[in-house]
């Protein structure tokens, strides 16, 4: 344990591990997903809380995960130049951040018992799901982070999933039965389901960064993230492309008869994106990417929410 993280309380560490930097990444797909919902007159705000809160839970619960079997399977060295973690510096006993990621998931789980018996099967799969991912993220005899699969799993878990299933909930209030076996008509809109895609894009950027920052430790650990695979040009490449996807939806919104120039306000975030495509093609070291790291986060956080009134603003009444 170093001196700076000596001086860090017990208190203080559990933020750390819990990592509320990352919520964006939990609240953006169902401000979007209750945007398309509101849109469309079939939002149910029980669920759409619901769905706010289990999803917080699942994106804690990933985080404790990761900061445990990251430090037991030695990913996180000495040099590793991100935010600190709390289980590889000696701040908290690996067992209690174990203990800790079971109860998150557990909360979590009881919480979506509302949704379950409101979204039925299709719920309790795509819950069940959620909370095995976010363990074998960098759990588990084939961790997903450790073999390049993470960005595959933040793309749909974080955004395709979470969007559509936020749309579900709420939806499926108003035409389905209680405990449905199936996906009752209606409850799934391709408006809802392309919504998600610049959600998924966004958050899988914060881990393209992420992994572009912790390349050259990664390689020497083993973790075999798409950063390490294809090298750095590859990373640069995959950001960029997923930016283009997520201001390309806004635009396709725009000639959607449904809706109007309000969907295009996501639009204003562009300057802060370009900005961060700057830095993660031009650096690699971490003193300039967590920086960049947290900028993507608000950016995601920026785009969900001016994303989510778009959707939403031309049904609202004008006062």
């Amino acid at each position: 344990m170093s001196a700076q993280t000596q001086s860090i309380s017990r208190q203080e560490a559990w933020v750390m591990a819990a990592r509320p930097q990352t919520l964006p990444a939990a609240a953006a797909p169902v401000f979007v997903g209750t945007g398309v919902a509101i849109h469309d007159g079939v939002f149910a705000p029980l669920p759409a809380l619901a769905a706010l809160i289990g999803a917080a839970l699942i994106q804690i619960g990933t985080n404790f995960a990761n900061d445990y079997y990251d430090a037991i399977k030695g990913a996180d060295t000495a040099d590793r130049e991100g935010f600190t973690r709390v289980t590889a510096d000696g701040l908290i006993d690996p067992a209690k951040v174990k203990r800790a990621m079971y109860l998150t998931f557990a909360i979590a789980v009881l919480v979506g018992t509302t949704l379950v018996w409101i979204g039925g099967i299709p719920i309790l799969i795509v819950g069940i799901l959620s909370v095995a991912s976010g363990i074998a993220y960098t759990g588990g005899p084939y961790p997903l982070g450790y073999h390049g699969l993470g960005d595959v799993f933040v793309f749909v878990f974080f955004g395709l999933i979470a969007v559509t299933g936020t749309y579900y909930v709420q939806a499926a209030t108003f035409t389905a039965g209680v405990f449905p076996l199936g996906i009752p008509a209606g409850t799934v809109s391709l408006t809802a389901i392309v919504a998600s895609v610049p959600i998924a894009a966004l958050s899988t950027n914060i881990l393209v960064v992420n992994n572009v920052r912790d390349r050259d430790e990664d390689v020497t650990t083993g973790k075999q993230t798409l950063a390490v695979r294809y090298g750095y040009t590859f990373a640069r490449a995959e950001f960029v492309t997923l930016l283009v996807i997520a201001y390309a939806v806004p635009i396709w919104f725009l000639f959607q008869p449904a809706y109007t120039l309000t969907a295009g306000l996501p639009l204003v975030t562009l300057p802060v994106a370009l900005s961060t495509a700057r830095s993660i093609c031009t650096e690699t070291a971490g003193n300039v990417l967590n920086p960049t790291l947290e900028r993507v986060g608000k950016l995601l956080a920026g785009y969900a929410l001016l994303f989510s009134i778009g959707l939403a603003i031309d049904t609202l009444p004008v006062i």
